[in-house]
């Protein structure tokens, strides 16, 4: 069975190698700041001690405020999953880097966020729309779709 980190766990992985990476810890989450996506997901991946090899999924949610995205990753050699979150706040322009030069995976869930949500993921090799055709306006997912 895999056993997923906690918090605390979580937080202590993150900001003992970044610690201006971590924007926000509360009783169920571990925020990362966007501009550090790409070294932390590179650092949980590489690291032999955590080796967090396969990413499980990226999701998105908004929120009115701010989108966020959900990232869970397995370390199969450990049995162990951790669970970390990224904000963007730039409903016009919303952007985080791309992970898919570190989880190949990732591909096409960058591209179903991006085509329902609107998020950009900067560095993705083919970002365009998966399900819904190129002359669609607007992404369904947000909730001031009209």
């Amino acid at each position: 069975m895999t056993t997923l980190l906690t918090i605390p766990e979580i937080n202590k992985i993150i900001s003992g190698s970044f610690p201006e990476a971590v924007s926000a810890v509360t009783f169920g989450e571990v925020v990362v700041r966007s501009e550090y996506l790409l070294q932390v997901a590179e650092y949980l991946k590489i690291e032999p001690g955590l080796a967090f090899d396969y990413l499980n999924y990226i999701v998105a949610t908004d929120y009115y405020d701010y989108l966020e995205l959900v990232y869970q990753l397995t370390s199969l050699k450990n049995n162990r999953s951790i669970v970390f979150k990224v904000r963007c706040f730039d409903r016009m322009n919303p952007s985080v880097p791309s992970v898919t030069g570190i989880w190949r995976g990732a591909d096409f869930q960058e591209r179903e966020i991006y085509d329902l949500l609107g998020i950009t993921f900067t560095g993705h090799p083919n970002l365009r729309r998966i399900f819904l055709w190129d002359g669609f306006r607007g992404y369904p997912l947000r909730k001031d779709y009209p």
